[in-house]
């Protein structure tokens, strides 16, 4: 099956468990169920996978959970980071799901032995309330329990129909590929908030190829705004695991996202060992500053929201932002992200930062911004990307590339924003979109209308204006007209009109004549 074909199934079967759940969930919550429910199955199977070790004679879910010892258990917990009951197995309660009268309190029993499972180790902290979004008796799935029970095992059931064979075997990304699918027919639809906690896969894989440009390995890489995790997690896609040698760090103040993020970087096979995504602001409360520096940055933070700026006194002696002399304004904090970045950047990597437009413009502190990253020569790059790239917004946004080891001290500009092919009711990039930025993107080379490098003195003398559109002129795709010539072809067209004016009136003229002789 080509990933076209597991994608369209995949769209297909979460299309079929709505139809049978429709009615009772909102469509924006189902998406707790079938994102729970396919992480439910893969930690399982995984899990199971892990136990037999491709001893083909051993089948862990037909095992009965008297023969598990202690010694077993914690074996398993220390490697895994979590323990499941061959009981437990997404196998064996889908299997049973349509007769089990007591569905949806199983269901919370065995996710809450999961997590604790974890208590005591090391990675307690990374499984705990993983399943907190999960709530199997929740009344949005039905007034009574053989409503709830119905529902839960028409999810199940949907789930366990997937056939791509084993999860890492599978060529698209399937966790991905369902939010986006539930982000663009429900939150949408509903109103509701969402694709700010999602980075279109397209999008995600340049911002990640930005970041980790020409660099042979990372020691990590950090995501500041993390979302579901996509940024993050499409770095491991498109660079061999070994390459990123200390993991993945991110913070996340929505905790139903914080706890997807965690659940795609387990559905990524990535161990509780080699990520740490945290809870929290972290423009007012940042985590990982005993970590830093990292060599690779990415992040799509929220547009211009609002924050504490200036209303708290020791925010300008903060570390990340007293450089620069200002904090970004109250009412939109997309520089002080981009300061909390840089902060957190080594002295060899790259921050590739998605930005509203408003800011690379704007005056007052922003531009004092502005002048201090240019002035100490940390913009590499401005690229504008296509409108309508993004579930939820329309917005033609810009990607920031940070870099504090420039070989010189121009700041490149490009314009990206007619790359794009419409898929449904959002532009996509394709691969060779990418590409063709990359290309420019290493080169600096100036291409007209579409990338150019820009001396510092110019970009300083322009009040360090950062717009791409002030440094590359569009390509004016309208017809050059020669106004001496068109004024010449209107007087020939008027003479002729005068001529065939003079030729009519004659043979009226004559035809009048010979009326009045008959």
């Amino acid at each position: 099956m080509t990933s076209a074909q597991q994608r369209a199934e995949l769209q297909r079967r979460i299309w079929q468990i709505a139809n049978d759940v429709r009615g009772a969930v909102d469509g924006w919550d189902f998406k707790q169920y079938v994102l729970g429910t396919l992480f439910y199955r893969f930690i399982s199977e995984n899990f199971a996978s892990y136990i037999e070790g491709g001893d083909e004679s051993i089948g862990y879910a037909d095992l009965a959970d008297s023969v598990i010892t202690p010694d077993i258990k914690d074996d398993a917990v220390k490697t895994k980071g979590y323990f499941i009951y061959p009981s437990q197995l997404f196998a064996n309660v889908a299997a049973n799901a349509n007769k089990n009268e007591s569905l949806n309190t199983d269901l919370a029993a065995i996710f809450a032995a999961i997590e604790a499972s974890a208590n005591g180790y090391p990675s307690e902290r990374d499984i705990n309330g993983l399943f907190a979004d999960f709530d199997t008796t929740s009344n949005r799935l039905g007034n009574t329990v053989k409503d709830k029970n119905a529902r839960l095992a028409a999810v199940l059931k949907g789930v366990d129909e997937l056939d791509f064979g084993n999860f890492d075997a599978s060529h698209i990304d399937l966790f991905g590929d369902a939010y986006e699918f539930l982000i663009s027919n429900y939150a949408a639809n509903a109103g509701k908030s969402g694709g700010e906690f999602f980075t279109p896969q397209h999008v995600s894989k340049l911002i990640a190829r930005l970041a980790m440009h020409k660099q042979a390995s990372v020691n990590k890489i950090y995501d500041p705004a993390c979302g579901s995790g996509s940024l993050l997690l499409q770095a491991k896609k498109h660079f061999d695991a070994h390459i990123i040698e200390e993991g993945f760090f991110g913070q996340e103040i929505n905790h139903t996202t914080y706890n997807l993020a965690r659940m795609n970087m387990f559905l990524h096979n990535i161990n509780y060992d080699k990520f740490n995504i945290q809870l929290g602001n972290t423009l007012v409360a940042p985590h990982f500053g005993d970590d830093k520096p990292f060599d690779a940055i990415v992040s799509n933070p929220p547009y211009s929201v609002k924050w504490i700026g200036s209303d708290d006194p020791t925010l300008i002696n903060d570390e990340r932002f007293a450089p620069a002399g200002v904090l970004a304004p109250k009412s939109k904090a997309d520089f002080a992200f981009v300061l909390h970045a840089l902060s957190y950047l080594s002295s060899k990597g790259r921050a590739a930062i998605v930005c509203f437009p408003g800011i690379f413009y704007r005056s007052g502190a922003e531009q004092k911004i502005r002048q201090y990253l240019v002035d100490n020569n940390y913009v590499e790059s401005v690229i504008s990307l296509a409108p309508n790239l993004f579930f939820g917004t329309t917005i033609a946004v810009n990607i920031l590339v940070l870099a504090k080891n420039k070989k010189d001290t121009t700041t490149q500009f490009i314009d990206a924003s007619g790359l794009f092919k419409k898929e449904n009711n959002n532009n996509v990039l394709l691969d060779t979109h990418i590409e063709q930025i990359m290309a420019v993107f290493d080169s600096k080379a100036n291409v007209d209308h579409f990338g150019r490098s820009v001396p510092f003195e110019q970009v300083a003398a322009n009040d360090y204006n950062l717009s791409v559109s002030g440094y590359v002129k569009a390509n004016d795709s309208r017809e050059v007209v020669d106004i001496a010539q068109l004024n010449a072809q209107l007087k020939a067209t008027v003479a002729k009109i005068g001529q065939l004016r003079k030729d009519i009136d004659a043979i009226v003229a004559e035809i009048d004549g010979e009326e009045l002789e008959a």
